[in-house]
């Protein structure tokens, strides 16, 4: 349900609204009655039932799975809180055991606030960290996606002062794989074609402007291209995106958060999903925060999400075949 006190249940259930309940079976993890609240904020109506342990789930309706049946979750829209922000954690700890038990097939998590989640004591960065942690994967990568670009990132929620010696020759070589691996498995990309960015600007220029390029990402571009995995660059970022070059290739890996997420989010048009690869669980969010300053209005915009719950419904399908 994300931050209760944000955009996350408002953009949430306006997704569903739109979602085909024959098609796939959505299941709730949040408070019930922060469910129905935002039913009563948008007008919509849609069918909903809690979860009782005994019968199976099917299709036409809204499944409502709640662990908060022992507490009040009271929203206070646009204030950011301790409260919520450990409200957040425990939703997102519900979906991410309902799939690693393997009752759900994928997790679509709305936007947190970190500020919001560090006052409850969850010292993450966001939602890919807690859930690396939540499932022991390691290393995970952050993805954001539309039907047109992929971006992979290197380093994530880190100081810009930090990127440069988180950037290895042997980091590198894992990330390309780990991209490559999530290209084939999780997307159905038979042969994927992988671009990697430069670090510096003008990719170094050849070594007058930094070195990285020269010893660190062309030879863990090299090691790759040995595994037969198709990997080129490095391109200046700059020149990648503004000539048009990202569309012949399946995926690009970043070196840092603001390189690639400028342009994507530039190109998406606000219909990008965040996608964290080499999970053992498929899992998907809307490419946009909390939104304090319109939450509770009614004024939020749901596509994102959408396009996170359809990616995360695609997805099923090729991982467990799931049918439509």
């Amino acid at each position: 349900m994300g931050d209760v006190n944000g955009i996350g249940p408002e953009v949430a259930v306006k997704a569903l609204s739109h979602v085909d309940l024959n098609s796939s079976i959505p299941v709730w993890a949040g408070s019930i009655q922060v469910f129905k609240d935002v039913l009563k904020l948008t007008g919509l109506e849609i069918p909903f039932r809690l979860v009782d342990g005994e019968s199976g789930l099917t299709h036409g309706a809204v499944y409502v799975v709640d662990p908060f049946t022992d507490s009040e979750i009271t929203p206070r829209p646009g204030v950011l809180s301790a409260e919520a922000g450990k409200a957040a954690m425990v939703a997102i700890e519900t979906g991410a055991k309902l799939c690693t038990n393997q009752l759900c097939h994928a997790l679509v998590t709305a936007p947190i606030s970190k500020e919001a989640i560090n006052k409850a004591g969850y010292h993450f960065p966001g939602h890919t960290e807690f859930l690396a942690q939540l499932t022991g994967a390691d290393p995970v990568m952050m993805m954001l996606v539309t039907q047109s670009l992929r971006v992979a990132l290197s380093t994530i929620h880190i100081p810009v002062k930090d990127i440069a010696k988180q950037i290895t020759r042997e980091r590198l070589i894992s990330q390309i794989r780990t991209l490559n691996r999530s290209l084939v498995n999780d997307f159905g990309i038979e042969s994927p074609r992988i671009a990697v960015l430069g670090l510096n600007p003008h990719a170094g220029d050849g070594g007058i402007i930094g070195s990285e390029e020269i010893e660190i990402i062309l030879p863990a571009i090299q090691s790759v291209n040995q595994e037969n995995i198709d990997a080129e660059g490095p391109f200046a970022a700059d020149g990648y995106f503004g000539s048009g070059q990202y569309k012949n290739f399946d995926a690009v890996l970043a070196m840092y958060h603001d390189q690639g997420l400028v342009p994507f989010k530039t190109l998406s048009f606000g219909k990008g999903v965040n996608f964290t690869a080499n999970l053992p669980i498929i899992r998907t969010s809307p490419d946009h925060g909390t939104a304090f300053n319109i939450a509770g209005k009614n004024m939020a915009d749901e596509h994102s999400f959408l396009e996170a719950y359809q990616l995360a419904v695609n997805m099923a399908q090729i991982k467990f075949g799931v049918p439509d």
